[in-house]
């Protein structure tokens, strides 16, 4: 895609398309740096911020571990395994 500088200033810009904007997960802020000398904009998120919170809010209840070993127990399991 191609796009045209504008004037801002004494610099210059780009205008994103919102499309874009949405797909690469951008936020009010971004990060920028040069590679090979290529333009580089990236959003300024973390990955997997706030997951850690989202666990947390998550977490298992002695009643889901009750449930989970209710469910798993059976006949199979209780049986001695042999080679």
């Amino acid at each position: 895609m191609k796009t045209e500088l504008v004037r801002i200033g004494n610099s210059r810009g780009i205008r994103i398309p919102k499309p874009i904007i949405e797909q690469c997960d951008l936020g009010d802020t971004v990060e920028m740096r040069v590679e090979k000398n290529r333009l580089v904009i990236f959003s300024q998120r973390k990955p997997r911020q706030g997951w850690e919170e989202a666990l947390q809010r998550a977490s298992l209840t002695a009643e889901d571990e009750s449930l989970i070993d209710s469910a798993l127990d059976d006949d199979f399991d209780n049986q001695e395994w042999t080679w």
